[in-house]
């Protein structure tokens, strides 16, 4: 049983919009897989104590678990809920998010480590585009790539900040099918691969979430590119137009920008130049 409080319930549930029985933007898919990669399945019977909704098995599970448990796996959600605020897909609770953040390091048994609440440091420094050649994809696919990060800075500079968004989740999306397809058993055996009935599905069957979760697992990606690409993730799939519609949400500038410079730092912890 964790030793969180009512109080710094309180705070959590606000900074992972709770209150409507949702936890961020999980879907009940993601939210599962979310907890495998912590050794959790949610969606089992100890956690339906209050019921079946995902913030009510949310407040099962740190109610059940050990607080080193709960503070990882609430570290993560943050995370995920700073990169949504970055990416200008939601606005950032500064008060809630600094106070969850603490209450995490109290948890953990750690001091809270600066520059967390925005993650300025990561979206200010610079990342170069590495060596094409140094990715691991074939000579044919690489010609691609580079024409499509050049597409995606002349579209940037257009001012065509979705065009930014798609050629950047294709270029992620096929690099690391191309890491996979070079060290298939470091992927297939990582705890986050994806299964059905039990198999690991094949390489064509992932989604590009699926992939960015192993890609971390095998320590190719580093946690500040886990954090965000998943918002580059969410935001590529307003390919689909019901999509953007549903989310309300049209990605500006900013937006772009942000998806690029997550991309330059995925490719260079793929190239391993960082």
């Amino acid at each position: 049983m964790s030793s969180l409080s009512v109080t710094e319930q309180r705070y959590i549930e606000k900074v992972l919009n709770m209150g409507t029985g949702y936890v961020l933007d999980f879907s009940d898919a993601s939210f599962g897989a979310f907890f495998k990669r912590h050794g959790v399945e949610i969606h089992g019977n100890k956690y339906l104590t209050y019921g079946t909704s995902k913030a009510k098995k949310m407040r099962a599970f740190w109610e059940q678990e050990a607080d080193g448990l709960v503070a990882r796996v609430l570290s993560e959600m943050l995370d995920n809920y700073e990169a949504q605020c970055q990416l200008g897909e939601r606005e950032t609770d500064l008060i809630s998010l600094g106070k969850g953040r603490e209450i995490i390091a109290r948890l953990s048994g750690r001091p809270i480590e600066s520059n967390t609440t925005t993650g300025d440091g990561f979206l200010k420094r610079e990342f170069d585009i590495p060596n094409i050649q140094k990715l691991p994809v074939d000579l044919a696919v690489s010609g691609i790539i580079q024409d499509r990060l050049k597409e995606a800075q002349s579209c940037l500079s257009a001012g065509a900040h979705l065009s930014v968004i798609f050629q950047c989740g294709s270029v992620l999306e096929a690099v690391l099918l191309g890491a996979a397809q070079r060290e298939p058993q470091k992927f297939n055996q990582a705890p986050a691969s994806p299964k059905q009935n039990g198999k690991v599905k094949q390489f064509h069957e992932w989604t590009l979430s699926e992939f960015i979760n192993v890609a971390h697992d095998t320590g190719l990606l580093k946690p500040d590119v886990l954090k965000f690409s998943h918002g580059l993730r969410d935001f590529r799939n307003y390919i689909h137009p019901y999509q953007q519609m549903a989310s309300g949400f049209k990605p500006d500038e900013h937006t772009a920008k942000v998806c690029f410079q997550v991309l330059k730092a995925a490719l260079a912890d793929v190239a391993g130049d960082r």
